[in-house]
């Protein structure tokens, strides 16, 4: 029996367990969070089933994706890219609007996010790139550069269009790639000075050109402004319209007026607030599974500010074992890498790790303040659609790529002995 069960859940054992530990911690989590969701469906149970099957999917296709060997993967990049091109166009020309942005594809019975595809397909890409243009003296050929950026540049502006948090983190995860694969850093110097005076451009653009409307109409709440009908625009408006969203939010990271707790306006400050109320709330110790409050408050609970909740009702300790989780994931997808003998491999493997753990980082210090909203669920923990597949897809690449590092290092161990015998 035991056996059965190893064949299946094959790979790095501790990649699994830390897979396992944020799977159930999302059940619970969930499950507490979306009291929202449970009031609107006038069902207690629906929304947990309808996550606990997403997750039960996502294992399905971790499982399958862990059986591929790693060479496969390499035939899908073109595909891939191609899809993500289409769909990123369409979503822009076609896309759902959800909270003021177009994100989602719907069709007929199913909706996704190209977005979700999109960064894995880069990842993917890059690494094949830079393990094909890796020189024998050491450290990756110039022109690994100019083709990198010739892909990242314009999959990243499609996506930033409507969501700058994640056009962003794939930006500085392909930055963080070609660091590790030693492009080397005068090129890297000259890409942070362009991403310097790019950032401050956007920014003034942005500071000038953006309105926050919900100081220009007192009585309009920020919930409100989300969910106003959004006004038919052209081609110009529609690529911009974002420029308010993220005034907005950069206005409010930045105010330093201290607010009287009885002046503090719950309604229009709704997320923030409650964020904060959730963790100060949560006296280290937490308030048990199951038993927060705040939840009712936040819109996003189960997703963007998840991580509030598990403070709120896990306390620090329990916070802390979740950055503990990803920490982990991280340190162990750098051990599996070292193990690889190919160059592809070891750069996809720590591409998809450290996605995975600046989006949760991004994440959760949004949670707590530290930087403005950003919208980045918490991977694998929040609820979610695309993304929870994606991710689970993602760890069943590391898998596979354990499962080959593995084989080549016990085949390294028993040369020598066979070597031995022979003599």
């Amino acid at each position: 029996m035991n056996k059965k069960i190893g064949n299946i859940f094959k790979g790095d054992k501790v990649i699994w367990m830390v897979f396992f530990f944020l799977c159930m911690i999302s059940v619970v989590e969930v499950f507490s969070a979306s009291s929202g969701l449970t009031y609107k469906s006038g069902s207690f149970i629906m929304p947990m089933v309808k996550h606990s099957g997403m997750l039960i999917f996502g294992v399905c296709v971790t499982v399958a994706i862990l059986n591929v060997p790693c060479r496969y993967f390499k035939l899908l990049t073109p595909f891939l890219l191609l899809f993500s091109v289409i769909t990123l166009l369409w979503v822009l020309a076609a896309g759902q609007n959800i909270n003021g942005a177009q994100r989602m594809i719907q069709i007929p019975g199913f909706t996704f996010q190209p977005s979700e595809i999109a960064k894995g397909t880069m990842i993917l890409a890059t690494a094949q790139i830079l393990s094909a243009m890796q020189l024998e003296k050491g450290g990756a050929d110039k022109n690994a550069f100019k083709f990198v950026m010739f892909l990242a540049v314009p999959i990243t502006f499609f996506i930033m269009v409507e969501n700058l948090s994640t056009a962003a983190l794939l930006f500085c995860v392909i930055i963080m790639m070609m660091f590790i694969a030693r492009v080397p850093l005068s090129q890297l110097g000259k890409l942070f000075g362009v991403l310097a005076a790019a950032g401050l451009l956007v920014f003034a653009f942005v500071m000038l050109a953006g309105h926050d409307r919900s100081k220009e109409n007192p009585e309009l709440t920020k919930t409100e402004v989300l969910v106003e009908k959004p006004k038919k625009k052209n081609f110009v408006e529609k690529m911009l319209h974002r420029a308010d969203t993220w005034k907005s939010r950069i206005d409010n990271f930045t105010d330093t007026k201290i607010v009287a707790p009885e002046d503090f306006d719950l309604d229009k400050d709704a997320q923030e607030a409650h964020a904060n109320i959730a963790i100060v709330s949560s006296n280290y110790i937490g308030k048990g599974p199951g038993n927060s409050v705040e939840r009712d408050f936040l819109a996003q609970a189960f997703s963007d500010f998840i991580f509030a909740i598990i403070i709120e009702e896990m306390g620090i300790f329990g916070a802390a074992f979740v950055v503990l989780l990803y920490i982990i994931l991280l340190f162990r997808a750098a051990r599996i890498a070292n193990r690889c003998e190919n160059n592809f491999p070891a750069f996809l493997v720590m591409g998809l790790a450290l996605l995975l753990v600046t989006q949760a980082m991004f994440n959760m210090m949004v949670a707590v303040g530290i930087v403005p909203i950003t919208g980045q669920p918490l991977p694998l923990i929040s609820k979610g659609g695309t993304s929870t597949i994606i991710n689970c897809a993602y760890i069943g690449i590391i898998l596979s790529v354990s499962r080959s590092a593995k084989m080549k290092k016990e085949e390294g161990e028993t040369a020598p002995a066979v070597a031995l015998q022979e003599a």
